[in-house]
């Protein structure tokens, strides 16, 4: 009898496996009529000397609005109005909240729903003591021949000058868009969960003039290359189709304090210190959201054959590849919500015992936690009942927005008409924060995706010293924008 079941497990597990072997044949790529793209209208001189320029105004933002230098925002808007001459003769513009900006291109059907192309015109500051550290001083916009340097040359003044460049040579060749599209681009993204936001001022205007978006694109992953030797080699554009929360916790203990002279045993520090470990050993369950299955799949279809037997088979794998993803920092923000310690406050002397040590924790909720939770998790995790937990700065998860949606499908077609037989479009999590989670209110198709074609080491210098662009992902990143524009402005 025991034979008899060892053989029928033997026999089951062996048509498993010839079913598997036989699925990943045709495990392939959607086949779709695509038709390459070859667009000549674009000017990549003009692209890249513009790019320069913006890049030479140095537009930081700070949390302090009296630390803003609000006149390199006035140069920023003369500049785009000098650059651009067509879209600020034709286009509505409002400044919104002393220096977002927002503009109107009137469509041809007003009773068509609105798309909107989002950016920001603000960049992070230049963390003192590096400025020398840089190859080609920060915001000296400089143009090598092959790469443009300086803050923002990668978030974000390459997305808003390559989204000024495709609806200016659009309007140059008279096309105008079924429906109306609005170019957003506050002032102050970069600062999270302002309270301040000119994202959030454009949001209230256009609701208050009774507006809900089609659609809505702002920045994401850029466009990268995938080459895993023997598994997989393809361009990946993986378009944002959520965001995680954001969450600042003060969280801390109380002593009685004193002179150290007199130290007890164990201080308010060692309490703290047993916060700490609570926290770090209670971590929050993970989830395969079904965003995932997808990501694989679509991804999976571009593998070689051995790729393909096990992205064939996520639905069987589901807790291996939780275990795999949870193992590696990059990759668990994609299946839970990530906590970081990354503050710690004692006394402050070093011989006066501390009465109110504390620590601040970031968190980073993943889609399905809330910030409510994450007080809940922290209250149940640590030992001391008395803890006392302060909010600082907090936002919620965005809900997930659909792939079966106009725009989604555009930027897969776009992409697969710029690399044909090459690309896999796929949705992801963003780990981050933009502008765009702002306007859940007024849309319910909100993508995040920047269409540069760049190599991960550059990727990585985003806020970083020597950021910059290469000169040849401007052309791409237009031909882009205006296939966009041109696919999601149709009629349904």
């Amino acid at each position: 009898m025991g034979l008899k079941i060892l053989y029928g497990i033997l026999i089951a597990l062996g048509i498993f496996i010839v079913i598997t072997l036989i699925r990943a044949v045709f495990f392939l790529p959607q086949k779709r009529d695509t038709k390459p793209l070859e667009d000549e209208h674009v000017d990549v001189e003009r692209v890249a000397k513009h790019l320069s320029g913006a890049i030479q105004i140095p537009t930081v933002s700070y949390p302090e609005n009296e630390k803003i230098d609000w006149s390199q925002f006035e140069k920023f808007h003369k500049y785009l109005e000098d650059s651009y001459p067509l879209i600020h003769k034709t286009l509505e513009r409002e400044n919104v909240a002393e220096a977002s900006l927002l503009y109107r291109w009137k469509g041809k059907n007003p009773d068509l729903e609105p798309m909107a192309l989002l950016s920001h015109q603000d960049v992070v500051p230049v963390a003192e003591g590096t400025e020398d550290d840089w190859t080609h001083e920060a915001f000296s916009g400089y143009n090598d021949g092959e790469i443009i340097w300086g803050r923002g040359a990668l978030d974000m003044k390459n997305h808003l000058i390559c989204v000024m460049e495709a609806v200016e040579s659009l309007m140059e060749e008279g096309f105008q868009p079924e429906r109306d599209v609005y170019l957003c681009f506050g002032h102050n993204e970069e600062i999270v969960c302002s309270k301040e936001s000119g994202a959030d001022e454009i949001v209230k205007v256009l609701r208050s003039r009774g507006i809900h978006l089609d659609s809505v694109l702002d920045e994401g992953s850029a466009l990268l290359r995938l080459d895993v030797k023997g598994l997989i080699h393809t361009y990946i554009a993986a378009v944002g189709v959520a965001e995680k929360g954001y969450a600042d916790m003060k969280l801390t203990v109380h002593d009685k304090g004193g002179h150290t002279s007199a130290a007890p045993k164990h201080s308010g520090m060692a309490k703290l210190a047993n916060t700490i470990k609570d926290v770090e050993r209670h971590q929050f369950k993970s989830h395969m959201l079904p965003f995932l299955t997808e990501l694989f799949d679509t991804v999976g279809r571009k593998a070689t054959y051995l790729g393909r037997v096990v992205m064939c088979n996520v639905w069987l794998l589901k807790p291996i590849i939780k275990l795999v993803l949870k193992a590696i920092p990059e990759s668990a923000s994609m299946v839970r919500t990530i906590q970081s310690i990354s503050m710690c406050e004692g006394s402050p002397e070093p011989n006066v015992l501390p009465q109110r040590p504390s620590i601040t924790v970031n968190f980073r909720p993943l889609p399905g936690d809330t910030v409510d939770d994450v007080e809940k998790h922290i209250r149940k995790a640590v030992r001391y009942k008395d803890l006392e937990v302060e909010r600082l700065y907090s936002k919620e998860a965005t809900k997930f927005s659909p792939t079966d949606s106009r725009a989604f499908n555009a930027i897969r077609k776009v992409e697969e008409g710029l690399h044909p037989n090459d690309v896999a479009v796929a949705p992801y999590l963003v780990m981050g924060g933009t502008d765009s989670y702002r306007y859940g209110e007024i849309c319910d198709n909100i993508l995040r995706y920047a269409p540069f074609n760049v190599s991960v080491e550059l990727f990585l210098t985003t806020h970083a010293t020597n950021e910059r662009c290469p000169i040849s992902a401007l052309k791409e990143s237009v031909v882009f924008f205006r296939e966009y524009i041109k696919e999601v402005s149709k009629k349904d």
